[in-house]
């Protein structure tokens, strides 16, 4: 069954493109954004905020020792929280820039990065479901010189299809399209990789959002 929702600004009947989505065409959603001023602007401290939290979680990754598994642990989660607040608050406040800067990008290189936040979006729906990180990561051992590697060379493992029957099927539908794109694009990939990423294109994307284009989302 198709999902079908109502346009927020004209009440028309639509088949969204993405999740969130709340309009049915580029014209109401600029209507609706001209009406709201004041709602799109109060995204743009947030998102400059987040962006900064972004990029001073992911710059953290290569600097914590894989020994030490509690602190490595958390600070993935943490990367995987920061990455996706910012990947959800472009697509709410700035969906055109979002779309616009998506686009540019060599059809490879689109698909890789959409693929990357859509199965980081898996991973946070999962994780906020209690699960543990340690379902998702496969621990590296030490290298060739003995040494422990990196947790950016950890990579992320491939999963059994998920438990979906306590979603509804609109629901089911999506996360199975987040899983796909986990499987496709995480798994089997270091986490280092994924991150980078996802981050470059979410730095990218918030320096083409007006009127938030300041020295803080360049920052990290």
């Amino acid at each position: 069954m198709a999902d079908i929702r109502s346009c927020e600004q004209c009440g028309t009947a639509f088949v969204p493109r993405r999740e969130h989505a709340r309009f049915c065409s580029a014209p109401c959603r600029a209507a609706w954004n001209r009406e709201h001023m004041g709602d799109v602007k109060a995204g743009a401290s947030p998102l400059v905020w987040a962006i900064t939290a972004m990029g001073d979680t992911t710059g953290r990754l290569p600097r914590v020792r894989a020994a030490d598994g509690p602190r490595a642990f958390a600070v993935i989660g943490e990367a995987v929280w920061w990455v996706t607040i910012v990947d959800a608050t472009l697509v709410r406040h700035h969906p055109d820039t979002y779309d616009n800067v998506m686009a540019s990008q060599a059809p490879a290189r689109r698909r890789l990065v959409e693929g990357t936040l859509t199965g980081l979006r898996f991973v946070r729906n999962r994780i906020g479901d209690e699960a543990d990180l340690g379902e998702f990561i496969e621990v590296g051992g030490a290298g060739p010189d003995g040494r422990q590697r990196r947790i950016t060379s950890w990579t992320w493992k491939p999963l059994p299809d998920p438990a979906l029957g306590s979603l509804p099927p609109r629901g089911q539908a999506w996360e199975i399209t987040r899983y796909r794109a986990y499987q496709a694009h995480l798994a089997d990939h270091p986490i280092g990789e994924t991150f980078g990423r996802a981050a470059e294109f979410l730095k990218l994307a918030a320096a083409h959002a007006s009127p938030i284009t300041d020295a803080n989302v360049h920052a990290g």
